[in-house]
């Protein structure tokens, strides 16, 4: 089981959208997915039209009682894939962890009761905070999704020292997955001008798949589905296949 946090501190870079598309896409090539959605706004949990009234046991829930994650993945309408959903409370968390014992590995502690699968995806809220470190902590490798937008590059580095402190401190398996460019427009000069300047700077961490800017990616959450069950034909979607047989790829030629 690889477990994978969705990460970056910038909000509005695609964060949900390829943590619910990708384990999708994973799901569609065999692959047994969950995604544990770890941010207070819920919205991979509403991108699989789950009410909020149907919620529980929730990830904040496994927090307080590691014994809750073998109760709280849900099915999903994607065979193989599940989800663990967030609820409002979610965003006390970290007040209450705060000197609590071993506050920063409790979501590890109960990742290790989850139902076996191939992934899991961590979808973290746009912040370096205790919620985003207990995911660090609990995760082998980092996805970051990066928009190709002028301010792509600001608060990556910040990203990428945390990412090397979690190692050195806590948890020495934590890698960097890789770099997903998001929101790619290839008729804008300066997308692909910030593209060049990050694969010039990350090297061989930036997958070569880019997600382009597509109207049904953010249409497909307002119907409760995937992006790949709204409409599979889209750019958006064949993206994701990619990107899913990219790191299905790469994973092979690791091991």
């Amino acid at each position: 089981m690889r477990v994978i946090s969705v990460a970056n501190q910038k909000g509005g870079v695609g964060k949900t959208t390829t943590a619910v598309n990708l384990a999708t896409a994973l799901a569609a090539t065999g692959k047994r997915a969950l995604i544990i959605d770890f941010d207070p706004q819920g919205n991979a949990s509403t991108g699989f039209g789950i009410p909020r009234d149907k919620r529980q046991p929730s990830s904040y829930d496994m927090l307080f009682d590691a014994s809750l994650a073998a109760t709280a993945a849900q099915e999903t309408l994607v065979p193989g894939l599940s989800i663990v959903p967030a609820v409002d409370a979610l965003a006390g968390a970290e007040v209450e962890l705060v000197g609590e014992e071993n506050s920063a590995g409790r979501l590890k502690a109960a990742i290790r009761n989850l139902p076996p699968v191939d992934y899991v995806f961590i979808d973290c809220p746009p912040s370096l905070s205790l919620l985003t470190l207990n995911a660090l902590v609990a995760s082998d490798g980092v996805l970051i999704p990066l928009q190709t937008e002028f301010y792509a590059m600001e608060g990556l580095s910040q990203l990428l020292k945390t990412v090397e402190q979690v190692r050195a401190r806590q948890n020495p398996r934590l890698d960097i997955e890789g770099v997903v460019l998001t929101m790619h427009d290839k008729r804008n000069r300066l997308s692909d001008l910030v593209a060049a300047d990050v694969r010039a700077a990350l090297g061989a961490r930036v997958f070569q798949t880019m997600i382009p800017r597509n109207v049904r990616l953010s249409e497909a959450p307002s119907h409760g589905i995937p992006a790949l069950l709204y409409d599979m034909r889209c750019p958006g979607s064949e993206a994701y296949m990619a990107l899913a047989r990219e790191m299905m790829g790469t994973a092979a030629k690791a091991a």
